[in-house]
Formats: C-alpha cells, sequence, structure tokens
C-alpha cells in the first residue's frame, strides 16, 4: 500500500486526472472545513485549505504520499461557491456572463513519515462569453452547475461558454497537473521509466 497515493478529495475530476496519468491512488476525503478567513486573499485561502486537508489524511497515514486541493472561482473580488439551486445558479451564471473571472487552486503533498512537503498556488483566467438567457436555463436544466465551484464545468458541457482562458487548463478543472508532477519529482516521490510514473515508497 506504501505505493499508492491518497487522494483527500472526493472530487471525481482530480480522480479522473490523476487515473489518466496512471497512478495508483486511493480516494480518502478529508473533513476539513471551507470558509475562508477575514482578510484573507485568495493565495493564502486555497493553500491554507491544501495543507490542512493534506496535514489531515497524513496524520493518519504517515507513510504514504498524501495530495490535497483546494480550487475557488473568484469574481470581482468574492468567491463563488456550489450553487445549491436553481436561482444560485442562475445569478452565477449571469454574473460570469460577458466577464473575465479568475480560478484559484491550492495544492498541497506531503509525506509526514518522511517529513517532507510542499505547497503551491496557481491562477487561471478565464472568459466567458456573453450567455444567452436560453443557454443560461438550458445549462441549468442539465443539472451539471449544481457540484461545480462557480456554477460551471470547463470540461463538461459548460465547455461551450468558455471564449478564452489564461493559464493552466487543468487548474480550473481542479488540480494543476504540470506544477503537481514538478511538485512531486521535486520531492522524490515519483520517478518516470518507459512504463510511466511510479510512486517511491
Amino acid at each position: 500500500m506504501k505505493n499508492r497515493l491518497v487522494l483527500a478529495s472526493e472530487s471525481p475530476r482530480r480522480s479522473e486526472m490523476l487515473r489518466n496519468l496512471g497512478f495508483d491512488f486511493d480516494v480518502i476525503p478529508s473533513g476539513v472545513k471551507e470558509h475562508p478567513l477575514q482578510e484573507e486573499i485568495p493565495r493564502e485561502h486555497v493553500i491554507r485549505l491544501a495543507e490542512a486537508k493534506a496535514m489531515e489524511i497524513g496524520k493518519r497515514f504517515p507513510d504514504r504520499w498524501v495530495i490535497a486541493a483546494d480550487t475557488i472561482v473568484l469574481i470581482n473580488g468574492s468567491i463563488l461557491g456550489k450553487p445549491e439551486n436553481e436561482e444560485e445558479a442562475l445569478e452565477m451564471l449571469s454574473g460570469l456572463s460577458g466577464r473575465e473571472h479568475l480560478v484559484w487552486t491550492g495544492f498541497s503533498v506531503q509525506h509526514l513519515g518522511k517529513g517532507k512537503g510542499g505547497h503551491e498556488a496557481v491562477r487561471t483566467a478565464v472568459r466567458v462569453k456573453p450567455l444567452l438567457p436560453a443557454e443560461m436555463k438550458w445549462y441549468v436544466h442539465t443539472g451539471e452547475p449544481f457540484d461545480k465551484a462557480g456554477g460551471y464545468a470547463i470540461q463538461g458541457i459548460g465547455s461551450f461558454m468558455i471564449e478564452s482562458i489564461q493559464g493552466s487548463y487543468t487548474n480550473v478543472v481542479g488540480l494543476p497537473l504540470c506544477e503537481l508532477i514538478q511538485m512531486l519529482t521535486r520531492l522524490e516521490a515519483i520517478t518516470i521509466s518507459d512504463c510511466g510514473f511510479r510512486i517511491e515508497d
């Protein structure tokens, strides 16, 4: 079991991305509450939560590499969470329509037994095309917005509304893979061969 990662997230998008890279991992979600602190800037917010999640699960599995992440959607300085109903989803989409917003993801990699770890935050700017009322209503009725920060999925049906992005695409999905692989390599958590990535004990 030591050569399996632990993903401290129940996000199916993060699991899919790691699985596509060929990683073996167990999904063990963290119970950390995702509340912002007063006067906390976005970078500090996502790093704090990612670190807290990684440390919580890392204490339970000190002999394994743990990956945790937190993603927020930010517009006009306000964090957009996950819409709880149709009205909130339409309100979010209306706010994003024709405008640029920022997506921040903080991630943390920890191995408490080795005393190794690191964290990073990645920012991506996303511009949404002007949305017609009918488009927003249709999209909400697909059901896709309801478990997504900001009320849309760039990798799903919501891709139709994305006019442009500046920065990491996978960051918007929820896990900046380029930066994550760089960190795992730097920490000597993984090696690469003709057979793919290998998790080090």
